[in-house]
């Protein structure tokens, strides 16, 4: 990934950041999902799913974050 991508959303629930990533494709906004997870403890709750988006679309996806209470 790119060095100037901006993280807009972390969370340790995978689904919640594979939504927020549809719903910004929704609206014209590319997104990278970072898994740093660890997969072989799922069961443990270690690490954070992480959602960046290019540094000209951090202010639109922040407010469609927001607006759609994700």
């Amino acid at each position: 990934m790119a060095e100037d991508w901006v993280k807009v959303y972390s969370t340790d629930v995978s689904y919640l950041a594979e939504l927020i990533k549809y719903a910004l494709e929704e609206e014209n906004v590319s997104s990278v999902i970072l898994n740093k997870r660890d997969s072989s403890h799922v069961h443990l709750f270690n690490g954070q799913v992480e959602l960046y988006v290019h540094p000209d679309d951090v202010i639109r996806a922040k407010h469609l974050i927001d607006k759609n209470e994700l």
